[in-house]
Parts: C-alpha cells; sequence; structure tokens
C-alpha cells in the first residue's frame, strides 16, 4: 500500500472534477468503481474508488481518493493498494506507486 496527502487551495468541485478526469484519462484500464459525497457544516467530502491493470504487477489495483475541503481549504488523500506480488511480502509495489504518481502530478497542477 502507498499513501499521498496533499494540502492545497482551491475550488472543490474544480479539483474534484480534474482529478478524477485526469486519473480515468491517466490509463486504458483505468475504470470508476463508486463514490460518496457527504457534507456537514460547511466541510464537504468526496470519496472516490479506481482500479487499473498493472503490468508490472499482472494484476488490477486499487486507488481510493479522499478530498475534504472547508471553504477553499482543500487535503486531498490517496491510497493505491492492491498493485504487489508475493503471498506473504509485498515485492513489487511499482504499480501502486505509478498510480499515486500520477494523482500528485494532478494535484500539484490544481
Amino acid at each position: 500500500m502507498s499513501k499521498y496527502e496533499y494540502r492545497f487551495h482551491g475550488n472543490f468541485d474544480t479539483a474534484l472534477d480534474r482529478l478524477h478526469q485526469g486519473i480515468l484519462s491517466g490509463s486504458v484500464t483505468a475504470s470508476f468503481e463508486d463514490g460518496s459525497d457527504y457534507s456537514a457544516g460547511g466541510v464537504r467530502c468526496a470519496v472516490r474508488v479506481y482500479e487499473r491493470y498493472s503490468l508490472a504487477g499482472g494484476n488490477r489495483l486499487s486507488l481510493t481518493l479522499t478530498l475534504l475541503g472547508q471553504g477553499e481549504e482543500l487535503f486531498l488523500s490517496a491510497i493505491a493498494a492492491g498493485g504487489s506480488q508475493g503471498m506473504f511480502l509485498k515485492l513489487n509495489t511499482f504499480g501502486e506507486e505509478s498510480f499515486l504518481e500520477k494523482v500528485r502530478e494532478l494535484a500539484e497542477r490544481l
């Protein structure tokens, strides 16, 4: 499992849309699995789950993206999992790291 977190300022809806579109267009095998939205007291939270095929790992891996916002203060947490090989040890995490690198590039352009 690999994790990326990022604090930034911007428009919640714009950031969520750019991340979503960028993840889906970043890999021909990427798919949107499901999502959830919640807001209370001026705080918004969006959770998105994506999958894609990892050629390096020979399997599919998932990416869970959580965007939290209050006004223009935003916090992004992205966690990739499932791209390693091996029964007891994580032998190959290239796919997870690659998935997160795409999110990092997208987030830092917002």
